[in-house]
C-alpha cells in the first residue's frame, strides 16, 4: 500500500495534467479528455482519503463512483455536441466558432 502523499501527489499530477489541457488547448475534444483527467484526479483524491481514514464506511468509494458516473454522463453529452458542431460546421477548434448560427446563412 503505497503512502498518502504518493497518492496525493498522483492525484495533483492527474489534475494538472488536465487543468493544463483545458486551458491551453484548443480542440475540443482535448478540452474533454483534460476535464476527464480532472474528474480522475479527484476520483483518487475520494477514494485515497477513505482507505487512509475511514474503512468503515463505504463513503469515499460511493462518491468516486457518483464522480465516475458524472464524468461519463459529461463526455457523452460533450461528444454529441462536439460531433454536431463539426457535422453542421467542419469545426473541431473551438476558437474558430464565433457562433452557432448555419454558415452561408443571414
Amino acid at each position: 500500500m503505497a503512502p498518502l502523499p504518493w497518492v496525493l501527489v498522483l492525484a495533483a499530477a492527474l489534475f494538472c495534467t488536465g487543468l493544463y489541457a483545458v486551458l491551453v488547448r484548443r480542440n475540443g475534444v482535448t478540452i474533454l479528455m483534460g476535464v476527464v483527467l480532472m474528474l480522475n484526479g479527484v476520483i483518487v483524491n475520494l477514494v485515497a482519503f477513505w482507505r487512509y481514514r475511514e474503512l468503515e464506511t463505504p463513503s469515499g468509494q460511493v462518491y468516486g463512483l457518483a464522480v465516475a458516473i458524472v464524468a461519463v454522463a459529461q463526455v457523452v453529452v460533450g461528444l454529441g455536441l462536439l460531433i454536431t458542431l463539426w457535422r453542421r460546421h467542419g469545426v473541431a477548434v473551438l476558437d474558430e466558432m464565433d457562433s452557432l448560427r448555419e454558415r452561408g446563412g443571414p
